[in-house]
């Protein structure tokens, strides 16, 4: 096997390692997270900085009130939202990204720039197989 293509195939092996490692769960726990509908619509919403629920809410298209509250409470209880209360009246409450929750940002928009750009051949793909199964 030429030395190229050795190197090539450790790289692929470490890659698979990195992906299935502990058997897939912590990948497949933070695919969960951030796979959702919402999460990653609010971490790039947050990624303007800290804001209120209402201004949240604003900004996250089409999200319900408890649909953004579970999705919030979710990314805070994963590290990659904070939450601070004021206690004022009546009550304030600001949403932010964690110092971690910053580091998902480059990947989110890697992520969404891969879909954008395959999206239409993917729906193309999804055309052909439909036609080949009627």
């Amino acid at each position: 096997m030429p030395e190229e293509r050795r190197e090539q195939s450790v790289s692929d092996y470490e890659k698979a390692c990195l992906i299935r490692g502990d058997g897939g769960r912590a990948i497949r726990g933070i695919l969960d997270r951030i796979g959702d509908k919402w999460s990653l619509l609010v971490i790039a919403t947050l990624d303007g900085g800290r804001m209120r629920f209402g201004d949240l809410k604003r900004h996250v298209p089409g999200v319900s009130q408890r649909m953004l509250t579970l999705t919030l409470r979710h990314l805070e209880r994963d590290g990659l939202v904070a939450r601070t209360s004021y206690p004022e009246v009546p009550p304030r409450v600001e949403y932010e990204l964690t110092d971690m929750g910053r580091t998902l940002v480059g990947p989110a928009v890697s992520l969404a720039e891969w879909a954008i750009r395959h999206n239409p051949l993917i729906d193309q793909q999804r055309r052909d197989y439909d036609a080949r199964l009627d």
